[in-house]
């Protein structure tokens, strides 16, 4: 597969870096050479300094071959503008980095379909809907609905009050219960389980069951005394806090601290009453005191920063604060966060990818998510009529070594997936993948 890619910035590197790696044919374009150096000698992939808008330098870099162009400059108007010439110029699929959440609405990206964008990301309308999905549940560190809820994954970290510790998962995870172990993250290592595997104290455990069992999934990981989320103090007042705050449920209340004064104003015309804005530094003991910190059940740290980000959760989690969530950007901290037990960590180059790399696929493929914690990808395939994942039986696929089947959504009910399974086309399935090239995957849907 030919994929360019225009940006050598944040998410273009990341995108980049990744996708070399599955052996993919990639151009990655920029106009500055100091973006392009260091990551030309370190992967395995062609660099050009050359502008995403400059038809000879796209025809160079092959754009009438390209099956997906991606635009993730800082230019939105760049961005929108080189895909539509690379459609013009034959690219298949492109995909356009915006900063105005206009645009990601339906009807909107019907009109830039038509013009030759494919798709249109906004990171952190993405970053922003991972968030409320972490305040939702307190107690959980991940969830992914599938089909709304029909079918749900979620992360937990194990304490001392989980009811299943040090039992083989065949004991406790049949196919009669009503949830399944598709992931297990211990210490540094990744466990796709099988029946012999038992779980651990302190392990992040990823459970796939139905939305009626979540009450269930609860009660047996000893997470019944967590309270729900009402109050959230919200430190960093930027683009994806103001999204987030603006997505939050009614029955939540928040409060942004924000240092710059001129972006409070922004903020405090942007948001009805009841969404206090304060001027201050978020990690100020005595200003957090000052606004209840001890009667806030959620911490979210969203600065640019992401070493003060992973401070100010620890200080949170250290005035009672039960659930916190930081943006860690930089992947070199991404570990030290989740070694030092900060609740959810938001990537939004993560995200941007996971939304991006689905567009790869040639299956049908609905949804698929990175998993920075485990370095997994979890995806929902619909098989076709008469693919290779409708001809047998789960247990006779052979899948291949790192796969598991969570579930699937038949006719809107989700279902668990065990050896006896017939998977039929029109399924939504789960995949988890750990160390395994989806494209690998996904022929077994087509």
């Amino acid at each position: 597969m030919k994929i360019i890619i225009a940006g050598a910035y944040a998410i273009g590197t990341y995108l980049a870096k990744l996708l070399s790696r599955n052996m993919q044919d990639i151009v990655l374009m920029d106009e500055d050479p100091e973006n392009l150096e260091k990551i030309s000698s370190e992967y395995d992939l062609l660099t050009m300094e050359c502008s995403p808008t400059n038809i000879k330098g796209l025809k160079e870099a092959g754009v009438e071959h390209a099956d997906l162009f991606i635009a993730v400059t800082p230019s939105e108007s760049g961005n929108i503008a080189s895909c539509v010439m690379a459609h013009q110029l034959g690219a298949k699929k492109t995909v356009a980095r915006v900063d105005n959440p206009e645009y990601v609405e339906e009807q909107n990206k019907e009109l830039f379909r038509q013009m030759g964008v494919s798709d249109i990301i906004y990171p952190e309308i993405l970053a922003a809907r991972d968030i409320i999905n972490g305040l939702k549940m307190s107690w959980v560190r991940q969830r992914w609905d599938v089909h709304d809820g029909a079918l749900v994954m979620l992360g937990i970290k194990l304490r001392e009050t989980c009811e299943i510790l040090n039992r083989p998962l065949k004991d406790i995870s049949g196919p009669d219960d009503p949830y399944h172990v598709v992931a297990i993250k211990r210490n540094d290592e990744t466990i796709i389980p099988g029946g012999n595997d038992t779980l651990q104290l302190y392990d992040l455990v990823y459970f796939m069951t139905t939305k009626q069992y979540i009450p269930y999934v609860r009660k047996i990981v000893g997470k019944e005394q967590y309270v729900d989320v009402q109050n959230v103090i919200f430190m960093g007042g930027g683009k994806t806090a103001a999204r987030a705050v603006k997505m939050l449920p009614e029955y939540m209340n928040a409060k942004i601290i924000e240092l710059n004064p001129a972006r409070c104003e922004v903020l405090n015309d942007a948001f009805s009453e009841d969404r206090l804005v304060i001027n201050g530094d978020g990690r100020d003991i005595g200003l957090l005191q000052e606004e209840g910190i001890r009667h806030t059940q959620a911490f979210v740290a969203l600065t640019s920063n992401a070493e003060t980000n992973i401070l100010a959760c620890l200080t949170a989690k250290r005035l009672g604060v039960r659930k916190t969530v930081a943006s860690v950007e930089n992947f070199d901290y991404v570990g030290t966060a989740d070694g030092l037990d900060i609740g959810t960590i938001i990537n939004k180059k993560a995200l941007a990818a996971s939304h991006i790399y689905q567009m790869m696929l040639d299956a049908n493929v609905a949804n698929v998510k990175f998993l920075m914690s485990i370095n997994a990808d979890v995806a929902e395939f619909v098989p076709s009529p008469d693919s290779k994942i409708t001809r047998k039986v789960v247990r006779e696929l052979n899948l291949p070594k790192g796969v598991t089947i969570g579930g699937l959504v038949r006719n809107k009910e989700g279902m668990l997936v065990s050896g006896n399974t017939q998977i039929e086309a029109g399924d939504s399935v789960v995949v988890f993948c750990y160390n395994v090239d989806m494209k690998k995957v996904e022929k077994l849907f087509i």
